[in-house]
């Protein structure tokens, strides 16, 4: 017999342990060997597993009877030791059948799937295990017994850990599931591991989290599991030296798929991802990181040089560029964009840190530079394909903007600006090739503005112009419209910019003959704004209406109507400067020094302090009036 503190009483007076439950050792294949038991017998085997489902969902009362005759047992003076032993191996057997209903958490024929009542009373009798312990804690330590605390909660975390890992090896072990025909035994492996974690704690979120109270959290505890597994197998894979494509696809699992898209799904929604962190180390992570990056940006930088150095090839052989739907083409830039693009979307999904896509964008910017050269030296070297060749760059070059200012990810507001600038600089350089030669022509058929025979309209000096660029234009017939419309745009403002200047530099001998001319500048503007509009610039109608709103001044003889207009076009023209205003009102008759040295002060004190507001874009800042100044000394000194 024991007394009240549990001993033997045996010779020697020491007290016998009987040792903590933990893990059964076969719990990984009892589980596997009653199954096949039970489906190895034909007669019988229903009513077998109807009995033993009838006994598991009784776990958390069979754990209530365990603890109430254990209460019994130890709150008797005297108790045999046979007693005891059976009490101890009750609780043994009850703790394989909790084990084992545990464990069979991600079976899909057993618990929590086919019948999640039996895992939650596995649950509920370990929690019920835990109180007691709890009780026994606080009761004297010889009044409890032997086997307390059980600790079935620490035992319960620990099988998860050992579920967890078992399975996880199992899948990178397993050959014969479909892996997408990934090309490398390294790649295969992690997309198991991964499907395993995705389709486990999807499981867990799905099924098994219902059979746990809220309060043990049992979707973060597999969360942090999974993670810490996924993790080790993954150290354990770039512990070897990794060549790209592998070190790309897993990275891309590391980085993007793991964190951005499994745990994300809605499911997984409780998971605390924050506290889980990255899945590799942050040496390792780096070391990685580094590898993509350095042979990412060498096949960038050699893809792109390529390129250049094929289209640079084809311009020196005398090559003409292709023509599709009549129009020149190169495929310069359609290569360019499926470089950069390519390998932005491949960094987004490999890289943690999207701040070191400047590293790839960087060649990009330099390859625009480049570009913009090439094409300035092929200019001067004027071959004899310049002009399809020129035509076909527009093309690249507009299609190059469209990329950058909508498409092209991870461009910082900067680079996006250099690069755009680069841009404009290479269509600038293609523009002026076509426009400059043009610039002298419509000086010299402007030049008889404001002659008597203009004026009274005998000699049709815009329409002899317009004659003249309609015939220059239609050589632009092959170059794409959406590249012609801005050329066609900038040779009207070329156009409406020598004609103010010219109109600034005229000296008219009466109020009469200013007036007439006011008026055929308005039937000017309005036939060069329907030219240009026929041949595609319908976006700078403002054009039209500047040369009007000068015309107004030139036609108005009241010094307050001169004022109120000069004011309102510097409103609208932060570029419309006071060497422009001088330059205008010196062609005012009627108008005395103290009335222009007002308006010039008006205009200065009306000027938006904010000139980005104006939507008029610059133009007066093309109208050189530099000899205006000798004319502002004059009116100093005669006042």
């Amino acid at each position: 017999m024991r007394g009240a503190g549990g001993a033997d009483e045996n010779p020697g007076g020491t007290r016998k342990r009987i040792p903590k439950l933990k893990i059964p050792a076969n719990i990984w294949s009892h589980r596997k060997q009653k199954n096949q038991q039970r489906d190895n017998q034909p007669d019988g085997g229903h009513e077998e597993e109807e009995e033993e489902q009838q006994e598991e969902e009784r776990l958390d009362d069979l754990t209530r009877k365990l603890i109430l005759r254990e209460e019994e047992l130890f709150t008797q003076d005297c108790r045999s030791e046979e007693e005891e032993d059976l009490l101890l191996k009750d609780f043994e057997s009850l703790s394989v059948r909790v084990w084992m209903a545990v464990h069979s958490s991600f079976d899909a024929t057993a618990p929590p799937a086919g019948r999640p009542d039996v895992l939650r009373s596995a649950v509920d009798a370990v929690l019920q295990q835990e109180t007691q312990d709890q009780r026994w804690t606080e009761s004297p330590a010889d009044s409890a017994p032997v086997w307390r605390p059980l600790r079935w909660l620490r035992t319960h975390n620990q099988l998860l850990q050992k579920m967890v890992e078992k399975r996880l090896k199992d899948a990178g072990e397993d050959e014969t599931g479909d892996t997408g025909q990934l090309s490398s035994i390294t790649k295969r492996q992690v997309f198991r591991l991964g499907k395993r974690v995705k389709e486990d704690l999807l499981m867990a979120a799905v099924a098994v989290r219902d059979c746990y109270p809220p309060r043990m959290d049992i979707l973060n505890i597999y969360g942090g599991l999974y993670h810490q597994a996924f993790s080790a197998h993954l150290a354990q894979l770039s512990s070897s030296e990794l060549d790209l494509d592998d070190c790309s696809y897993l990275l891309f699992w590391v980085n993007h798929y793991y964190p951005d898209e499994i745990l994300q799904q809605k499911e997984l929604d409780g998971i605390k991802t924050a506290c889980l962190g990255s899945l590799l180390l942050p040496d390792t992570l780096r070391r990685l990181e580094e590898q993509f990056m350095s042979h990412r940006q060498e096949k960038v930088k050699l893809w792109l040089s390529t390129a250049l150095k094929k289209e640079e090839e084809s311009w020196l052989s005398g090559k003409t560029p292709e023509l599709i739907d009549c129009y020149y083409f190169s495929p310069l830039a359609i290569d360019v964009i499926q470089v950069v693009n390519s390998s932005l979307t491949e960094f987004s999904c490999a890289i943690k840190d999207q701040n070191k896509v400047q590293r790839l964008t960087i060649h990009l910017e330099n390859f625009l530079s480049s570009y913009r050269k090439s094409v300035e030296d092929l200019v001067k070297a004027n071959p004899s394909n310049l002009h399809p060749v020129l035509k076909a760059t527009l093309v690249c070059e507009q299609q190059l903007r469209d990329y950058i200012s909508g498409q092209a990810e991870g461009l910082a507001e900067d680079q996006k600006r250099r690069c755009l600038d680069t841009l404009s600089a290479l269509r600038d350089c293609c523009y002026q090739y076509f426009i400059f030669p043009l610039h002298g022509k419509i000086k010299v058929f402007l030049s008889p503005l404001w002659t008597s025979a203009w004026v009274d309209g005998s000699l049709p000096v815009i329409d002899q112009l317009l004659s003249f660029l309609n015939q220059q234009l239609a050589d632009l017939s092959d170059l794409k419209p959406a590249c012609k419309q801005p050329l066609v745009c900038d040779l009207h403002q070329d156009l409406a910019a020598q004609y103010v200047k010219k109109t600034m530099k005229t000296r008219v001998k009466n109020r009469q003959q200013q007036v007439a001319g006011s008026e055929r500048m308005v039937e000017d503007a309005k036939k060069m704004d329907g030219f240009f509009r026929e041949e595609g610039c319908s976006s700078a109608p403002w054009l039209s209406e500047t040369l009007c709103s000068v015309a107004e001044i030139l036609r108005l003889q009241d010094p307050a109507s001169v004022h109120l207009e000069v004011v309102d076009l510097a409103r609208r023209f932060p570029d419309f400067s006071g060497a422009h205003v001088s330059a205008l009102l010196s062609l005012k008759f009627g108008l005395s020094a103290a009335d222009v040295r007002s308006i010039r002060t008006s205009v200065e004190e009306n000027r938006p302090l904010d000139a980005s507001a104006n939507q008029s874009p610059p133009f007066f800042s093309s109208v050189k009036v530099k000899w205006i100044n000798n004319k502002i000394n004059q009116m100093a000194i005669k006042s």
